[in-house]
């Protein structure tokens, strides 16, 4: 799988792109802010650089988007990791801040995920991964909350184990939060879903 690094200019949290041989990295927009703070010059700047401004840095090369479109900058960013390849995406500086772009940016994770791809983002010291009739193992001891959210309507065939509150082949929905508050145990935990997208939410490991 070749694996894209997408930064954003919201929350990181403790959490800042690593630099992985072989990866590629994409600041959208302001995101080369974020790119900057973790040391790695990204492959490619792509934006209606409405927050960054109009001093683009030299040798990046730059995708420069209307101001007035249909997707984000980050939604733009990750079609052009597809347009090169990538099938594992990794998203930072996506979520915190304005509410609508948070939302947006966990609608294209669960997006990813629907199509086919690795989809995950860390901000607000939170690690989140979408999963869609599929299967995400945490090994053991890891610690501190965790939630699973419902992005479909329904999710059935959900079960959660190695975790304060288990489920066992049960169903959440979009529309009740039956998956929050939840947390590790130490154990290896696992979250599993037969039909359905979910959003698996992990405090980030100190």
């Amino acid at each position: 799988m070749k694996k894209c690094v997408i930064a954003g200019a919201g929350d990181t949290g403790d959490s800042l792109p690593v630099y992985e041989p072989g990866a590629f990295y994409i600041a959208a927009d302001a995101g080369l802010l974020t790119m900057r703070q973790a040391g790695i010059a990204p492959d490619l700047l792509i934006g209606d650089f409405d927050s960054l401004g109009d001093a683009l840095p030299e040798g990046i090369p730059v995708i420069t988007l209307p101001v007035e479109k249909d997707v984000t900058d980050t939604d733009a960013a990750a079609a052009e990791g597809i347009r090169r390849g990538c099938t594992d995406f990794t998203f930072y500086g996506v979520l915190g801040g304005r509410p609508d772009h948070s939302l947006a940016n966990l609608s294209l994770l669960a997006r990813l995920s629907q199509q086919g791809y690795g989809a995950k983002a860390y901000g607000a010291g939170f690690e989140i991964t979408a999963i869609t009739n599929g299967r995400l193992l945490f090994p053991a001891g890891r610690k501190g909350a965790a939630a699973v959210f419902s992005w479909t309507d329904e999710s059935s065939g959900v079960t959660i184990e190695g975790f304060k509150y288990t489920l066992h082949n049960g169903k959440l929905r979009s529309n009740f939060a039956l998956g929050a508050c939840n947390s590790f145990t130490g154990k290896e935990a696992f979250v599993s879903v037969k039909n359905g997208t979910l959003l698996v939410m992990a405090a980030v490991s100190q």
